[in-house]
């Protein structure tokens, strides 16, 4: 088995969420609030890169359901889809919180594709990452994220 190091060009002014703690379910914030993207009113594809520096899994259930976002609402009022999720967390949690598998997804650097493209081929503005944490969470994960376009 091989090992690459995927790599994908950084844009600051692309930051869905800088290094920080996060132990309950929130939206992604950089510099303490709430980050949320124009990507444009077309079709746009790429990958959210999410580099988890660490991420609790001792008590073997705790789960970090990575969603991205996308809303026609440029404060996310309303209108909201998911258009992708990275599990994150112990096997055990991920797979009560969305199906099986039984390795534990933790520090690292993950990859999650996603379009801003919802059902019946609509295009929606505006993107944002937002955390689900479930299970026995004492520390919980600390991860950065950012979006590279294609």
């Amino acid at each position: 088995m091989s090992q690459v190091r995927i790599s994908k060009t950084y844009d600051t002014l692309l930051e869905l969420k800088d290094a920080g703690l996060v132990a309950a379910s929130a939206a992604a914030e950089v510099d303490s609030a709430a980050q949320i993207l124009d990507v444009g009113t077309g079709m746009m594809r790429g990958d959210i890169i999410i580099d988890v520096s660490a991420c609790e899994v001792d008590t073997g259930d705790e789960s970090y359901l990575v969603f991205a976002q996308v809303s026609s609402s440029a404060s996310f009022a309303s209108d909201i889809y998911n258009v992708g999720c990275m599990p994150l967390g112990d096997a055990a949690g991920i797979a009560t919180a969305c199906g099986a598998g039984d390795v534990d997804q933790v520090a690292g650097r993950h990859i999650l594709p996603i379009t801003n493209v919802v059902q019946d081929g609509l295009a929606k503005r505006y993107l944002r990452l937002y955390t689900v944490v479930a299970g026995t969470v004492a520390t919980g994960i600390n991860y950065s994220a950012y979006l590279a376009k294609e």
